[in-house]
């Protein structure tokens, strides 16, 4: 071999060991976070060792295409090239490589939406919105039924072809007491039927009915209250305050989510907001209603946990979860990286006698 033919094989491998560097640094990483508890350098020997045999793979399947050289069983060392190719590149290094490029481009506002989400759902708790939103809707409620029956009774009394309080406006204070739960309105007592002293013995029910309104509002409140309202809202504060602060930490620092251990924890902190509003689900309002099915399941996982296995993000491109992301992209790269490996590794080993 001359000096050019040995400068070219060497260009050849340099090309080959920095796009499988690449390649291999993709896969290792996206094994990483779906297995957290091998050791890195294992990880890196298997990584390796599997983009090496689907590289000789390529080759095999190079080597039976080329006519120029004698080469026994070429159809076998086909199919053998091509099943290797399948097994360790095809189903190892491309998913694994595209999900760790989507991961870490997609990561940083995924986490974001998911802190968001589970903080506006704590903070219904915080702020105990959905039970004050019920407790108004039914004070509400009574203030309007207050005030058109009171319009009733100021028709009955000042009506001039039966003034005064008779029977009629009796049955309304009747039914005043059963809506604001008392046993018993008693009669205003009045002197005359004049309009002027009608139009004072108005006024004088409608405070006196306006109070009793306001004692109903009270007991309103009161009853609706949650015996285990301070449980809920302060373990709802903790995990708010928690997520606040690994959420200025990867404000402060983009790529924190690139290592694996900052990722787990954050997933932990958010499964603790999660459980916290499963466990007090009744005093949410989810919305929109898939919400309920993922913060209450029996197993809930965030939004990162899923976006850290290589199996959930494939899934989630194929049920749509992804849609936008420009997953397609990260496809191609991948096969892009991967395939000008596999060139120079042909080129660098070929046969060619």
């Amino acid at each position: 071999m001359n000096e050019e033919n040995k400068f070219k094989k060497l260009l050849m491998l340099l090309g080959f060991i920095g796009f499988a560097a690449v390649s291999c640094w993709a896969t290792a990483e996206s094994l990483h976070m779906l297995l957290p508890t091998w050791p890195i350098l294992a990880v890196y020997v298997v990584t390796i060792g599997f983009f090496v045999i689907a590289s000789y793979g390529t080759k095999m399947i190079a080597d039976s295409l080329n006519q120029n050289i004698y080469l026994e069983k070429r159809g076998t060392r086909l199919i053998i090239g091509v099943l290797i190719a399948l097994a360790f590149w095809l189903f190892c290094s491309l998913p694994t490589n595209t999900h760790t490029f989507f991961y870490r481009s997609v990561a940083n506002g995924i986490a974001k939406e998911d802190i968001c989400t589970t903080k506006g759902y704590l903070n219904q708790l915080v702020n105990d919105t959905q039970i004050e939103t019920q407790i108004r809707k039914k004070q509400t409620e009574l203030d309007g039924n207050v005030r058109s029956k009171l319009t009733d009774l100021e028709t009955e009394i000042m009506n001039n072809a039966n003034p005064g309080f008779g029977p009629h406006a009796e049955a309304i204070l009747r039914q005043f007491a059963d809506m604001l739960d008392v046993a018993k309105i008693d009669p205003i007592s009045y002197k005359s039927t004049s309009v002027q002293q009608r139009k004072l013995l108005v006024d004088q029910y409608r405070k006196k009915i306006y109070a009793l309104a306001d004692t109903k509002k009270q007991s309103i409140r009161a009853a609706m209250t949650a015996t285990n309202k301070i449980e809920y809202q302060n373990a709802a504060k903790t995990a708010v305050k928690n997520l606040d602060l690994i959420a200025n930490e990867m404000n402060n620092d983009p790529s924190a989510l690139n290592e694996v251990d900052f990722a787990h924890e954050l997933d932990n902190r958010l499964l603790t907001g999660y459980s916290t509003i499963k466990t007090f689900k009744n005093f949410v309002n989810f919305d929109p209603q898939t919400d309920a099915d993922r913060y209450t399941t029996e197993h809930p996982n965030t939004k990162i946990k899923r976006l850290m296995s290589v199996f959930d993000v494939w899934k989630g491109v194929f049920n749509g979860e992804y849609t936008g992301h420009g997953f397609i992209f990260w496809i191609l790269i991948s096969v892009l990286v991967d395939v000008a490996a596999f060139i120079f590794f042909s080129m660098t080993f070929k046969q060619e006698y």
